[in-house]
């Protein structure tokens, strides 16, 4: 979506302040990071435009979108999804590039070390192998007479094989089984179900993608049909149907992202910004889903809970 832009200089109390173009590269706008440029002095319309490039859920679509922004000169590129991130670095080596859930950014090639970055990418990354994890400790805390786990994964994500190594590595310490089954698209959500079903998986996690998170409600209702509980990353997960949700805390990744996109328009060099890690984490677990899978999760697990969908 195109947005107007205004004279590249205005006044504002009474002296010249730039006006900046940010891109962003992804699906919808996150109001969280508009207000973080307000809360450090920012006016839209004023200092910084906002040029909102959203795929739609078509990945196929991020490397002519990335173009587009590099073509319209903005100053900065805030990358939400791994996919995103590799799309503007195919666009662009000298136009700074802000990353958000990107995982191990050093294994996947985009920078030299979370310390030093080295070229045009810096920001915050959040997904990694620990973080799934994670993830299913906490699913076989809930379901403690679970054995057999099946994972969703779309081998067109870049980072989802090293997380699946990674799991499979761990699995063994958590006394669970895994069946993995392949997620391209929607289409194919039905029969990695019937799957489940038919070799008597007790419990699901699906992998952070953008193809899951759009057809996120489609997701939990075949897992409510099927009777199985799923754990999901993003809280929009859980709030769509899920069993449960565990991510880093969203508005803390987009408030620090506001603080790089801030940092680079001041100046600052992205290869020269240190990447950051999550310190804030949210578990969110949705008691509606529970009582509809005849689940009782225990209490153990609700008061570590930030959020509980009644």
């Amino acid at each position: 979506m195109a947005m107007v832009l205004i004279a590249p200089i205005a006044q504002a109390q009474g002296r010249a302040t730039k006006q900046y173009r940010v891109g962003i590269l992804g699906a919808g706008f996150p109001k969280t990071l508009q207000q973080g440029l307000i809360d450090l002095g920012y006016v839209e319309g004023r200092d910084v435009v906002f040029e909102i490039r959203d795929p739609e859920a078509r990945a196929d679509r991020l490397d002519a979108l990335a173009m587009e922004l590099v073509r319209l000169q903005v100053a900065v590129i805030v990358a939400p999804t791994p996919a995103a991130v590799l799309s503007a670095r195919r666009a662009t080596t000298t136009i700074p590039i802000v990353m958000m859930h990107t995982p191990d950014p050093v294994q996947l090639g985009l920078v030299s070390s979370l310390a030093r970055p080295g070229g045009n990418i810096t920001g915050v990354t959040t997904l990694s192998a620990e973080l799934s994890i994670k993830q299913l400790t906490l699913l076989r805390e809930a379901l403690p007479r679970a054995s057999r786990v099946a994972v969703l994964w779309n081998p067109d994500n870049p980072w989802h094989s090293t997380t699946l190594k990674a799991i499979q590595g761990g699995i063994s310490s958590l006394g669970l089984q895994l069946r993995v089954l392949e997620v391209r698209n929607p289409d194919a959500f039905e029969g990695a179900f019937r799957a489940m079903t038919a070799e008597r998986i007790q419990a699901v996690l699906v992998l952070a993608d953008p193809t899951t998170f759009f057809s996120r409600r489609q997701l939990a209702d075949l897992a409510i049909q099927h009777l199985l509980p799923m754990m999901g990353s993003l809280p929009e997960y859980a709030e769509a149907g899920c069993l449960m949700s565990y991510w880093a805390d969203t508005s803390d990744v987009y408030r620090r992202a506001a603080s790089y996109v801030d940092r680079i328009l001041k100046g600052a060099k992205p290869s020269d910004l240190p990447i950051e890690q999550p310190t804030k984490f949210e578990l969110v677990a949705n008691l509606k889903t529970a009582r509809s899978l005849g689940i009782a999760i225990p209490q153990s697990v609700l008061l570590r809970a930030d959020r509980v969908i009644e």
